[in-house]
């Protein structure tokens, strides 16, 4: 399995049956195998995570594409004559794809998180699923996110996953790698992304100089393109 960057939360995973390509609104695709399917994901309406781009884009032509979209955006956003390969799914939903499997979890922002199995390749993308604590919030307020955060994430505790992309958000301070953490240490994962970061390319190494990130530090990448086992 290879793993590309795109842009901000965007990714390309190529399998050996598929390409996976999540949350694009910009970015450069690279070439890829005309003889491949294509399902593309978008997590959730904001602007930093789905665009109408989606439809138009050249890596798309002369292939099949699936659409699979979180049910907050709008049906209206989609092509008419992208509907009938366009598929919305809310939280906590299960939908076969042929050789693609998709579940499912609420964010805590908008939208949607995906887990997605491909043959023996189990993949997580977050989303905006995250522990978003911010200084000089109430409380109350970060409290609520923390335990609606954990409470999804336990979901996954079962699951195998050989690849996510979480969000490791610069903005959050000194709360920005709390979410990234406790999925780490609650959830067994190969290989983990860092994401949403912003162009902020000294957040990743900010974590892996934290004590909390020892036991997982070796885990993170931080090249693109990535070749897992």
């Amino acid at each position: 399995m290879t793993v590309y960057f795109i842009y901000h939360s965007s990714f390309l995973v190529e399998t050996e049956e598929v390409y996976l390509l999540f949350d694009y609104f910009k970015g450069d695709i690279p070439v890829l195998d005309s003889r491949k399917p294509l399902f593309i994901f978008a997590s959730h309406r904001h602007q930093d995570h789905f665009s109408e781009e989606i439809f138009r884009l050249p890596a798309a032509k002369g292939r099949k594409v699936t659409y699979i979209l979180s049910d907050d955006i709008w049906k209206k956003r989609v092509p008419p004559d992208k509907r009938d390969v366009t598929v919305f799914l809310g939280p906590g939903e299960t939908q076969s794809f042929g050789a693609v499997e998709a579940e499912t979890l609420k964010s805590t922002d908008e939208g949607v998180a995906f887990l997605v199995s491909v043959g023996d390749h189990v993949i997580y993308h977050a989303g905006d699923l995250n522990d978003w604590q911010w200084e000089g919030e109430p409380e109350k307020v970060n409290r609520s996110y923390r335990e609606q955060y954990r409470s999804e994430i336990q979901k996954l505790r079962d699951k195998k996953i050989e690849l996510a992309f979480l969000p490791l958000d610069p903005r959050q301070d000194t709360y920005f790698a709390d979410g990234f953490d406790w999925f780490m240490k609650h959830v067994s994962v190969q290989w983990v992304y860092p994401m949403h970061c912003w162009e902020d390319e000294t957040v990743t190494e900010k974590l892996k100089e934290l004590p909390c990130s020892r036991e997982y530090a070796d885990r993170i990448i931080v090249k693109s393109p990535f070749k897992t086992d």
